[in-house]
């Protein structure tokens, strides 16, 4: 009995170790910096325009005591429910925007010209969570672009049209240029 209490004790522990984990594997560089203990942190959030309920900021944070600093793109999106109220938060760090642009730059180019014969997704992804893409919806007969700002649940997600996602690539653009 006493053998089977301690292998529970080890198993549970390594269960609540490995769920930290991937809470931290689940974050942009900026937010694991951002959320160093032992640190003083200043966090400065730059506006650079909205989509749709969507606000996009450059988020500044910097190390007080070291001097060191990381920036990274913030998506900020409020979700109102007839129970509560709620903000859906995305950040991706530097490197993850030119991979953004580039996405969205392919398939507004090279995809939603197409018709494809089958069911067909299309997807970006951040490190923490973030995701961008397209579907093809035989239903409507069109590309469907849509962005996740949380990886989990639907209301994070926002369906942008043509005309959103030239927008979406233009602030996109213009924070690339506020990050470097």
């Amino acid at each position: 009995m006493k053998n089977f209490t301690i292998y529970i004790f080890i198993l549970l522990s390594n269960i609540i170790l490995s769920q930290d984990q991937k809470k931290d594997s689940e974050k942009s560089n900026a937010e694991i910096f951002s959320s160093k203990s032992g640190t003083l942190i200043e966090k400065q959030f730059i506006e650079i325009g909205s989509i749709k309920s969507t606000k996009l900021k450059i988020a500044k944070f910097t190390d007080m005591i070291s001097g060191e600093s990381a920036k990274a793109l913030r998506f900020t999106k409020p979700v109102v429910s007839s129970y509560s109220s709620d903000t859906k938060i995305a950040s991706l760090d530097i490197d993850e925007v030119d991979g953004l642009i580039k996405s969205l730059e392919i398939i507004q180019k090279s995809v939603l010209n197409t018709i494809p014969d089958n069911y067909t997704e299309i997807t970006f992804k951040s490190r923490g969570g973030f995701e961008a893409g397209c579907y093809y919806s035989k239903r409507k007969n069109k590309w469907i672009v849509y962005y996740q700002i949380e990886k989990y649940g639907s209301d994070s997600i926002v369906r942008i049209e043509e005309k959103g996602l030239t927008d979406l690539l233009e602030l996109l653009k213009l924070a690339k240029t506020k990050l470097s």
